[in-house]
């Protein structure tokens, strides 16, 4: 299989890059940094393997014909101080790399890849304590996280889609594709994802290594993580099970709650857990960005599980334990 990864170079998506290789296939790598700058690769990918900028393929969007599937994970990351300027690059970035997928899409035509996993996250959702979210829920909150994945998706149905985006919007992620033509169109709702080699578990785990571990303000909010081998096991599943369509959780289904998380990641690294971080101290240090620790959402991932996708980690302590083990 030939597939395309936008933002391939960052935590995730190098991760799939890895996997898709490991299993033989041809991976195009669509990066801002110049195609003459990677890393090189050993003798035995290399070949399976190609990077473009994006300019590159705005020159020639040809470069992207024929392709079994594309995935869109570009974006600038949502972890730092969400100053007024790194908020509108955090939503630029997403809607602009979005937008021009939509015009390389289109003028592929008949050429344009047969699936496309678009990226976007569960902050769709807003924060509850008590409500239990699947991707029948409305989209109805208007936090900056939501504004942004709101947006994000709607790019994404009216550019790459365009006058499809109507049936899909109606389908949702049970709908038949006997009446839809197009590009299949995945959107994929991330949660919190668990690796050693990016992401925010690093960050989350540090305190409990240095014996400072402990809830977050109540310790209530609720965590929707998943494994990154889950990740890149869910988006190849989505890639090639031809019944997925539309929006798809990409959560272990067994979240739990900020405290429930930090006790777990104590008795993995046999460390205490004791030291709260009040709500007003992470607020001042963090800002508005602070509402990523101090308020979340429990997320089901109904669409995957129902669709017959088997998590190799659908319990937290496992899922550390084994990024534990790899370190």
């Amino acid at each position: 299989m030939r597939y395309a990864i936008l933002g391939g170079s960052g935590f995730i998506g190098s991760a799939l890059t890895e996997y898709w290789l490991s299993k033989g296939h041809e991976i195009i790598i669509v990066t801002r940094r110049n195609s003459h700058q990677q890393a090189p690769r050993n003798e035995s990918t290399s070949r399976q393997l190609s990077y473009y900028t994006w300019n590159d393929i705005n020159q020639d969007p040809l470069l992207l014909r024929g392709l079994d599937g594309l995935v869109n994970l570009a974006g600038a990351t949502i972890s730092q101080r969400w100053t007024r300027r790194a908020k509108q690059q955090i939503m630029d970035s997403r809607l602009q790399t979005t937008q021009a997928l939509g015009r390389w899409i289109n003028m592929l035509g008949n050429e344009a890849p047969r699936v496309i996993v678009q990226g976007s996250a569960v902050g769709i959702y807003g924060t509850s304590l008590t409500e239990e979210f699947t991707e029948h829920s409305p989209n109805s909150a208007r936090d900056f996280l939501a504004r942004v994945t709101t947006s994000w998706e709607e790019t994404a149905l009216q550019g790459i889609l365009q006058s499809f985006s109507d049936q899909y919007a109606e389908l949702g992620h049970e709908g038949k594709l006997a009446n839809v033509t197009g590009p299949r169109l995945v959107l994929l709702r991330t949660g919190v994802v668990l690796g050693n080699q990016g992401g925010a578990y690093p960050m989350m785990r540090l305190p409990f290594l240095l014996g400072a571990g402990g809830r977050i303000g109540t310790g209530k909010q609720w965590v929707p993580w998943i494994h990154i081998d889950d990740l890149v096991s869910l988006i190849d599943y989505c890639v090639t099970c031809s019944e997925i369509l539309g929006p798809v959780n990409a959560v272990s289904p067994n979240p739990v709650t900020n405290e429930q998380f930090g006790r777990a990641i104590a008795r993995v690294h046999h460390r205490p857990f004791w030291l709260p971080l009040p709500t007003f101290a992470l607020r001042s240090v963090l800002g508005e960005m602070s509402l990523l620790l101090l308020e979340g959402q429990r997320v089901i991932p109904q669409a995957a599980s129902s669709s017959g996708f088997i998590f190799t980690f659908p319990h937290l302590e496992a899922a550390l334990t084994d990024l534990k083990q790899r370190n």
